[in-house]
Formats: C-alpha cells, sequence, structure tokens
C-alpha cells in the first residue's frame, strides 16, 4: 500500500503543480496553539505524516480539501471536506444537506478521475496527428495545436494543474495560473489569450465549457495531455540529453529503477543511432 500510494504521490505532484509540499514526520498531534493566518489559503498542498505508519496527502482550493491518507497496508481513503458550504453555492441551512452531499460527491469523484487519469495517461497515434490541423468549435476555425511552442506547453501544464478545481476554472484563472508558473505577466499572457487557447483545446475535445465561462479537461484530452507532458519531460528530453553526450554518466552510480530503464535506453538509443547513421 505504501509503494502504491508514494506512486500515485510522484506521478501527480508534477501535473498537478504540487510545488508547496511540507513534510511531516513523528508528530502524534497537532500544536494546541497556533497562530491564525492573516490570509486564507486559496491552493495549498500538504503530505504529513502525524502518527506511525500513516500518510496524509492533502489539496486546498479555497474552502474546500481533498484528502488521500493510508492507514496501515490494507486501507486507502478518499474523502473530500467543505470548511465552510458557502464554496458550493448550495446554501447553508439544514434541509440543503442532501444536496451539500452531493455536490461534494461530484468534487470527489472528479478529484478520483483526475488522480487515476494521471496515473494511467495514453495519446493515441491519431491523436498526435490531428493536434496541428485546424479545428473548428461552433462557426469559428482556430488553429492547430503545436506541442514545441512553449506557450502552449505552459497552457497545457496550467490546465493539468486546474483540472483538480471544485467547480472548474475560468480564462482568468488559466492566465493566472500561467503567469504563475513562468512569471508572465497579465499583458504577456492575459484572459484573451488564455480564451483563444482554451478554444483551440475545446477544437481538439480535450477540454469541455461547463456552465457559461468555466471549463473543465475531458477524460481523453486530460490523459492525452497528460501523456504529452510524460513523454517530453520524463522519455524525450532526458534521452536526447544522454545520447549528445555519449560518455556523460557512465561513473555515476545507478540506484532507482527509473535510473536503470533510463541507463537501458540510453545504450538502446546509442546503439540504433549508430544504425540509422545518426550523430548524437
Amino acid at each position: 500500500m505504501d509503494q502504491v500510494f508514494q506512486a500515485l504521490i510522484d506521478r501527480s505532484r508534477a501535473p498537478f503543480d504540487l510545488d508547496k509540499i511540507k513534510t511531516i514526520f513523528g508528530y502524534k498531534r497537532r500544536p494546541r496553539y497556533r497562530k491564525r493566518k492573516k490570509s486564507a489559503i486559496e491552493w495549498e498542498s500538504v503530505l504529513e505524516k502525524p502518527t506511525y505508519d500513516l500518510t496524509v496527502f492533502k489539496l486546498r482550493c479555497g474552502k474546500l480539501t481533498l484528502k488521500i491518507y493510508t492507514k496501515g497496508e490494507r486501507v486507502l481513503r478518499i474523502e473530500v471536506i467543505a470548511h465552510n458550504t458557502n464554496e458550493l453555492s448550495c446554501g447553508r441551512s439544514l434541509e440543503k444537506f442532501p444536496q451539500i452531499v452531493r455536490q461534494l460527491k461530484v468534487v470527489l469523484e472528479r478529484f478520483m478521475n483526475a488522480l487515476a487519469w494521471v496515473d494511467a495517461c495514453f495519446i493515441a497515434d491519431e491523436t498526435l496527428e490531428r493536434l496541428p490541423m485546424p479545428s473548428q468549435v461552433g462557426k469559428t476555425m482556430v488553429g492547430g495545436i503545436d506541442f514545441n511552442k512553449s506557450r502552449i506547453r505552459r497552457v497545457v501544464d496550467a490546465v493539468l494543474a486546474l483540472s483538480a478545481s471544485p467547480a472548474g476554472f475560468t480564462a482568468s484563472d488559466l492566465a493566472q495560473k500561467v503567469g504563475g508558473m513562468s512569471g508572465q505577466t497579465v499583458s504577456d499572457y492575459g484572459p484573451r489569450r488564455a480564451a483563444y487557447d482554451l478554444k483551440k483545446l475545446r477544437g481538439k475535445q480535450m477540454v469541455r465549457k461547463i456552465g457559461a465561462r468555466r471549463y473543465l479537461p475531458n477524460r481523453d484530452g486530460f490523459r492525452a495531455m497528460a501523456a504529452l507532458v510524460l513523454l517530453r519531460d520524463k522519455v524525450i528530453q532526458p534521452l536526447l540529453a544522454s545520447t549528445a553526450r555519449p560518455t556523460a554518466r557512465c561513473q555515476t552510480e545507478i540506484t532507482s529503477s527509473v535510473d536503470k530503464h533510463y541507463h537501458a535506453l540510453r545504450a538502446g538509443m546509442l546503439d540504433l543511432f549508430e544504425e540509422l547513421g545518426l550523430v548524437a
């Protein structure tokens, strides 16, 4: 169970942009007195281990918290917590409780789907062929998607990071996320450009519109975007970097299983390049 859970965290950390991770070991209980924060936490993820054989993974979005934790070797629990039901926009009275539970169930299922799609991402051959081709959204023709462009890659990274948002995300949310991940200002990449990029993703059936101005990725689109990011960042770039320096890392001690696979692939790529006459 621990291996499964740690693998889940490792695979989801980059796509969900979990750059704020805190690990606490050996705490049996929380401190009794804590200072109140002046501003509410908008988006935060925490990885903590308060007791023996218990690992907790939290993803906080506004006043909602998505939580995964293990107990022993047989229990993996996933739950959603509403710190303030105003976040759900369905009222706070007792008679609204069934509706609150239904909405929380939708949020939890969406989060579990996103985790499953990251864990088993996939892209078909025809998808790669169709990406650069123009598409049509309604009566509007939009351009294709060139994954070699840094702007598109940043947009895809931001869409994956926002995919677990309980109520979807807007073009402004996407622009803000892209700016936070790349350091760009609103003048460099604003809501208008984000809306156009979302329209291109909608043309490829990777993102769908929910409501008037909110978006969510589709299952196949999410898996394709996650696969594109994984192939570029974890397969193509490391292999090209290693084959460009044939003598590099020969003396490096290989400890993890991933490094062993990279070493075997690197050796095979060098032999393939030599057979094809491609100079590394």
